[in-house]
């Protein structure tokens, strides 16, 4: 049985990324152990940091999708906490309301909730 899964995220300096993900919402930690590794938690969603000095946002970078009850509230809540591009919300035939926000390491997160 999957019980979870927790996508790892190149980034290139951990401490301030783990300070982007906090003013999003998220519980952050870093590794306390000498790999500059760190973990971002919201409700079920769980993500994995890893500094990588070789980390290039054009040529590296990851993809996250999170689904979440309201995209339209997640999207406000960010749209003054975000460095990076943010997209505005759209209704997608797949049934989808979502918009995509990209941080200033190239992970493409995109942000989504069932159409009612």
């Amino acid at each position: 049985m999957f019980e979870s899964v927790a996508p790892i995220v190149p980034v290139r300096d951990l401490d301030a990324a783990l300070a982007r993900y906090r003013r999003l919402g998220f519980a952050t930690r870093a590794y306390d152990g000498p790999q500059r590794y760190g973990f971002v938690d919201r409700d079920s969603v769980s993500l994995h940091l890893t500094e990588w000095a070789g980390h290039d946002p054009l040529t590296t970078a990851a993809s996250v999708y999170l689904y979440v009850t309201d995209a339209d509230a997640v999207h406000a809540s960010w749209r003054s906490e975000v460095e990076g591009r943010l997209g505005d919300p759209q209704d997608t035939p797949w049934g989808l309301r979502e918009f995509a926000y990209v941080d200033p390491d190239g992970t493409l997160h995109r942000v989504g909730s069932p159409l009612t």
